[in-house]
């Protein structure tokens, strides 16, 4: 038996006032200096990692803190009736933001979430193949191989070492793809960046895409750090399925995350993660009575619906997204307002700080010879230590160095920065920031000057 839902009208609430009034009364904000005091940093605090967990600035605390206060003043009330109007305006914000239909446009906690999400959803046949980058990020790279012990998947990594042009990065890609089918087996599936996460840098991510597309193979784009950082037109790129966290970049509290999946595809995406009350089964034919969904019917679509309600937790991130963007079109930079201001500083800030930092330690920046993998918010910059004779060539002590390093960091200089070994060299990653200035990354390559030292006195081995 079916049990048919009929729909109610959203509440009209009295309780939720527009929380983007007092944030259309702030005057505008100059990224550097006088951003920074817009966040909640304590004095002497530098935050030169956003790109790990993100932040966000103080009027938007506010906002978060008021969306939990009011689900806690009337649970029933605002969870059943006013969070579902409120989930659909941060749906339709972001759809805007990222030109994206919005029945497309779902929210979820993070970008790790959502490349579960495909890849447990989809059904893989033997022979059925994914396909990995070498700088996959950790966690990704696990689930991928959860599914390959689980299912009949297998999976194929394509190799490359940095700095590879985007013509060897797509050319390594397409050889993968030939590989695959030369074995009589299907490339059912592609996960790629669009910035890397360790090392930072920008992959070429709209011509994978038109590749996967080439080859009829789905395209599911890790997008975790994206949107907010560099212009993302969803409408235009059109990938299969695309995660991009909201915490890290746009000023989300966290976590907060986009999952677009086209329509087209929204069939393959039965199951929430976990599955909860929106899942529809396939029909049984025994009889058996109809699992009710507790919770008030919605007016979206059955995919959308589903992602409404996963499992108890505290979405008020989720609601934050409205303000998140508006508080973003205060800010300026160079005469520049908005979006234009932001992306503009991130790029600036990112190139200004990677020569400042390898001007100090007479190194490089990574980069190819196109000069593409520096076209975002990061930058990386090979630290001035010998791999065969700081680790005696062994990766493992390698990375027992870097930890050393990211600890000393924290506990004597009161902030951190991201270390990574790859191709037999250490690297730091700078994260570029509106909050952040010149100052900020002379101070981080003075500290990274002397922890340098240190190491290379084999300071990190003494107990």
């Amino acid at each position: 038996m079916v049990v048919k839902e009929t729909p109610m009208p959203l509440r009209p609430s009295k309780q939720v006032k527009d929380p983007l009034d007092d944030i259309r009364k702030l005057d505008t904000i100059e990224c550097g200096a006088a951003a920074r005091k817009a966040f909640a940093f304590p004095d002497g605090y530098r935050n030169l990692n956003h790109g790990s967990f993100g932040t966000y600035p103080n009027t938007i605390r506010s906002t978060f803190h008021r969306y939990a206060d009011l689900s806690e003043e009337r649970p029933d009330a605002f969870i059943r009736y006013d969070y579902p109007r409120l989930l659909d305006e941060s749906r339709e914000a972001i759809a805007d933001f990222v030109h994206a239909p919005v029945d497309a446009c779902v929210l979820i906690s993070n970008a790790t979430t959502g490349i579960n999400i495909v890849l447990r959803n989809l059904v893989f046949k033997p022979g059925d193949v994914i396909i990995y980058f070498a700088t996959i990020y950790g966690a990704c790279g696990k689930t991928i191989s959860y599914i390959t012990e689980t299912t009949p998947a297998e999976s194929k990594q394509v190799e490359y070492t940095y700095p590879a042009s985007d013509d060897a990065l797509c050319s390594a890609f397409e050889d993968v793809i030939k590989d695959i089918k030369a074995q009589g087996k299907n490339p059912r599936l592609a996960i790629y960046d669009t910035i890397a996460s360790l090392p930072g840098v920008r992959m070429p991510f709209e011509r994978l895409t038109a590749l996967c597309k080439d080859h009829g193979i789905f395209s599911l784009v890790d997008a975790a750090h994206s949107v907010g950082g560099i212009p993302i037109d969803l409408g235009k790129l059109d990938p299969d399925a695309y995660v991009t966290n909201l915490h890290k970049w746009l000023f989300v509290p966290r976590g907060c995350a986009l999952f677009y999946v086209p329509v087209r595809n929204q069939h393959l995406m039965r199951s929430t993660l976990p599955t909860s009350h929106g899942f529809v089964p396939q029909p049984t034919g025994d009889g058996s009575a109809a699992q009710i969904n507790p919770l008030p019917p919605g007016k979206n679509s059955a995919y959308v619906e589903n992602y409404k309600f996963a499992g108890t937790l505290d979405n008020s991130p989720y609601l934050c997204v409205p303000a998140a963007i508006e508080w973003r079109k205060k800010l300026t930079w160079q005469g520049k307002h908005g979006e234009d201001a932001i992306c503009g500083y991130l790029d600036y800030l990112a190139q200004k700080a990677g020569k400042l930092v390898s001007t100090k330690l007479g190194t490089d920046i990574l980069d190819n010879d196109e000069r593409t993998l520096t076209k975002c918010f990061f930058n990386n910059v090979r630290l001035p230590l010998d791999y065969q004779r700081d680790a005696a060539g062994d990766f493992a002590t390698a990375v027992t160095i870097a930890q050393w390093m990211s600890r000393v960091l924290v506990e004597e200089y009161d902030t951190f920065m991201a270390f990574l070994v790859h191709g037999d060299s250490w690297w730091v990653r700078l994260s570029a920031q509106v909050y952040l200035v010149e100052e900020d990354f002379e101070w981080s390559a003075a500290v990274l000057e002397k922890l340098c030292a240190r190491v290379k006195e084999g300071e990190w081995n003494k107990k």
